[in-house]
């Protein structure tokens, strides 16, 4: 299990280039609630895989999920720590958080 520690410095810009597959959280525990279940599930992926030009090329592996995932998030100051404790690879979470958040995410640590 790998715990990911991720920070939405201005949490009213973290959002997805496709309001579809993006965050519409606005407070600690709905971000956490919606990468709990883009984690948990490959409900987000699919959505994202079928809008692209040609769903059969996208690696199988970006598909991968994590039942038993947890994800809490907390204020802190004016920006949002989350934190990810998971079984999925960085590079699945990082393509997750690019969909949900943009680039406005940050990574500040793994372990």
């Amino acid at each position: 299990m790998t715990r990911y520690y991720i920070a939405l410095p201005d949490p009213a810009q973290a959002r997805g280039p496709e309001p579809a597959f993006s965050f519409n959280a606005s407070g600690a525990e709905g971000f956490a609630m919606q990468l709990q279940d883009a984690l948990r599930t490959d409900g987000l992926f699919a959505r994202w895989r079928d809008a692209q030009s040609d769903p059969d090329q996208v690696p199988e592996t970006l598909g991968a999920v994590d039942p038993a995932a947890i994800v809490t998030g907390q204020v802190d100051d004016l920006h949002i720590d989350l934190v990810a404790e998971t079984t999925i690879s960085g590079e699945v979470l990082k393509h997750r958080l690019r969909l949900l958040a943009g680039s406005g995410w940050q990574l500040r640590d793994v372990r």
